[in-house]
């Protein structure tokens, strides 16, 4: 069986310690950047319908254009 020492105890620690606060950091940045993206997707759609809604009133304000000419048969 392998022999144990304090210290290699202790540098352990030190190493999980430090993996677990880079795995911390590292979830925060994701959820950040997660939460960035869906808020800009919403600011995205919310333009987008807005532009929408206003060519479909444009388009329903405007009268179609009759032709001057009779249809040819």
């Amino acid at each position: 069986m392998p022999n144990h020492s304090k210290e290699r105890d202790q540098a352990e620690a030190r190493f999980k310690k430090a993996a677990t606060q880079d795995a911390k950091e590292a979830r925060a940045a994701y959820e950040s950047e997660a939460r960035a993206v869906r808020e800009k997707t919403a600011r995205l759609k919310a333009l987008r319908l807005a532009k929408e809604a206003a060519d479909l009133e444009t388009r329903v304000d405007k009268k179609p254009i009759a032709s001057k000419t009779t249809p040819s048969i």
